[in-house]
């Protein structure tokens, strides 16, 4: 756990399709809480993990519109990307066709803020991302020094964001899980909806 190198057609090749899920790619700075959503969406409980020095992927059935009682749900094959200095570059490779984008960010890390927003808006700016949907995990929302959503969102520069990015930010604790699934929710409606209307632009072609 924590290095998926030996993974090493996948690596070559992630873009293939597995089964219609959607292909989602978990970004973000080392020590943001990637790695910690990805397993907790995938058993349900806190995962001790170590610091990715390649990527872990997971396909995980996710409950939709109101938690695990739902009846809705969508299969969601993440991409979990090391988010250390020198393995950025490799980011491009992952998000070429992913249907979404989720990036974390370590609420309490203030010092690190702009890092964060200079690698949110390289990433979204490539042609290849141009359109698709974000959604911003302001993780470690429960420790008492984390910064406000409207703090995360101005220092994030959200709103200035491509403005064919549809983009959420949503508040969350990855060790307990809070926040988890409504931002997957917000994030599948934004996918649906860019789906929808790229149909749309289709037909009138």
């Amino acid at each position: 756990m924590g290095n998926g190198l030996s993974d090493h057609h996948q690596s070559l090749f992630p873009c293939l399709p597995s089964f219609q899920a959607l292909h989602i790619v978990i970004l973000g700075l080392d020590c943001a809480g990637k790695t910690t959503v990805l397993y907790r969406l995938r058993f349900n409980e806190f995962v001790n993990t170590v610091p990715t020095r390649g990527f872990n992927t997971e396909k995980i059935k996710v409950p939709l519109g109101g938690g695990r009682g739902s009846r809705r749900s969508a299969s969601f094959h993440f991409w979990d990307v090391g988010g250390q200095e020198k393995l950025r570059p490799l980011w491009r490779s992952y998000t070429r066709c992913a249907d979404g984008l989720v990036f974390v960010v370590d609420s309490v890390d203030s010092e690190r803020m702009e890092e964060a927003k200079t690698e949110l808006h390289k990433i979204t700016r490539l042609a290849e991302n141009q359109g698709v949907p974000v959604l911003v995990v302001a993780n470690k929302q429960d420790l008492r020094n984390s910064l406000s959503l409207a703090q995360m969102e101005s220092m994030l520069a959200l709103a200035e964001l491509p403005a064919a990015t549809p983009w959420h930010l949503q508040p969350a604790c990855a060790i307990i899980g809070e926040g988890l699934h409504e931002g997957l929710d917000k994030l599948h409606a934004m996918i649906a909806k860019r789906r929808k209307t790229l149909r749309q632009q289709k037909k009138k072609r």
